[in-house]
């Protein structure tokens, strides 16, 4: 039995326009609500300053913002600062792979295409798209 025969019917055209539909009106949907989105921020940048949060009540709704925080090291400026306080175990050496390396490797043959191609691991992700003719 051909894969065709066993997925007759599973998918209808009935269910194909449905996704496009439904897919078309998604977008329209986070389009308008970036827009409110921006409209709430500007709003509490207003009234309760830049990075506050803040709260409006209404009868039905209670519209809040809430900031939450980051922290990340601005790498280069810390590395060099604990190295010249040689507090070198603070920092942490990784090993990474230099794939513009590795590609002048295997074009002066150093290294054998075949064998970067075990090295590497492919990541596959799927799409659905759907046109109107």
């Amino acid at each position: 039995m051909e894969l065709e025969e066993k997925t007759q019917g599973l998918i209808t055209e009935e269910m194909v326009q449905k996704y496009y539909h439904l897919s078309k009106k998604a977008k329209e949907i986070d389009r308008e609500l970036s827009k409110l989105k921006k409209v709430f921020h500007k709003y509490f940048d207003l009234t309760e300053g830049v990075n506050q949060g803040g709260e409006l009540s209404f009868e039905n709704y209670i519209l809040q913002r809430q900031i939450r925080v980051s922290e990340r090291f601005k790498e280069e400026e810390a590395v060099l600062k604990l190295e010249e306080m040689n507090l070198q175990e603070c920092i942490k050496v990784e090993k990474r792979v230099d794939g513009d390396k590795i590609q002048a490797a295997m074009t002066l043959g150093l290294i054998d295409q075949d064998l970067v191609e075990g090295w590497k691991e492919r990541k596959h992700t799927a799409a659905i798209v759907v046109r109107e003719k």
